[in-house]
């Protein structure tokens, strides 16, 4: 049996199928069925194992998530095929088993007039656990997202008010902790450092706002050390990198947290640059403080990168190794 899609819009089409109907084999693989790009329109052979209704739902789903993502990006991505095509699975069986279907509600993060949408389940459940807690942990690997959407989250509960300063800091331990010998001042010394998360906030305001939010302290850039005898009141903090924190540091990290403060600490435990000596603080962390009311861990896999399939590749391999 074919079914056939028409799309009102040949970007949004392009948007959906991907660069070069890059997305077309996943959506095969999902569905089981060939599908073909005629025109303004895809046609989905579902005479083996296709389900005619799934695939329907799946691309009027997909289009509902393109037209909601108010301008951040105009392209659907295999993560976010992924998690649509499951919204759409356990919808079909709420139906199949009579139940009422609810609609989920889409968790998704405010920066200014942006919204910023989360592309799996697990940033789904790590946006989930930034609104509700003060203290939320994203641990994995690189390219799953987890400071991309730390960042969105803190600028949002910066630019609306809800909170008067934005903190970022890190360990740093490629030149050790004093930062005396490199030039520049402190916000030029920790820089090079920190470019991952500017990249981040660069892609969502423009950098004369960052500028200004710097030069009115409401955007602050400190090495970890410096955290030391700090109780830090009225702020988001982001701690990037903090599989390479010693244990030592990620107690003293914690304990400033004061009050209507948030920290979100990020890592990927596999990539810890300590010496073999210390152990690493966010390793001790996810196994003493899970259960802390007010404390959330989120775990992140390959299944959740976003950047080239290749980099979802090297990951698998390196989980497997």
């Amino acid at each position: 049996m074919a079914t056939s899609f028409v799309f009102d819009r040949i970007d949004a089409l392009r948007s959906v199928c991907g660069i070069n109907d890059s997305n077309i084999p996943y959506l095969e693989k999902l569905l089981g069925c060939s599908i073909y790009v005629r025109g303004d329109r895809v046609e989905c052979n579902t005479e083996e194992s296709g389900d005619p209704q799934r695939t329907s739902k799946l691309f009027i789903d997909l289009l509902d998530r393109l037209s909601r993502l108010s301008g951040i990006t105009s392209d659907i991505s295999e993560p976010e095929i992924l998690m649509e095509y499951k919204s759409v699975q356990d919808a079909l069986d709420r139906a199949a088993d009579g139940s009422p279907e609810k609609p989920a509600k889409r968790e998704f993060i405010s920066v200014l007039s942006k919204a910023v949408y989360p592309k799996s389940s697990n940033q789904e459940a790590y946006i989930r656990a930034m609104n509700r807690s003060q203290i939320t942990f994203g641990i994995g690997p690189a390219g799953t997202g987890k400071t991309y959407l730390a960042v969105a989250y803190c600028l949002g509960e910066l630019l609306s008010g809800r909170k008067q300063k934005l903190i970022l800091t890190r360990p740093v331990v490629e030149a050790g902790e004093s930062l005396g010998f490199l030039p520049g001042d402190l916000s030029q010394k920790l820089n090079p450092y920190l470019k991952p998360l500017y990249d981040s906030m660069e892609a969502m305001i423009a950098p004369a706002t960052i500028r200004r939010l710097e030069d009115s302290g409401a955007i602050e850039i400190a090495p970890l050390a410096y955290m030391r005898g700090r109780s830090i009141h009225n702020a988001c903090i982001i701690l990037d990198e903090a599989q390479n924190t010693t244990q030592a540091q990620m107690k003293m990290f914690l304990t400033r947290i004061g009050e209507n403060s948030c920290a979100i600490i990020t890592g990927d435990v596999t990539q810890i640059d300590l010496p073999k000596t210390s152990a690493s603080g966010l390793v001790q962390a996810s196994e003493i403080l899970r259960d802390i009311e007010g404390i959330e861990f989120v775990s992140f896999t390959a299944r959740d990168t976003v950047r080239s399939r290749v980099v979802q590749r090297i990951i698998s391999a390196y989980e497997k190794n």
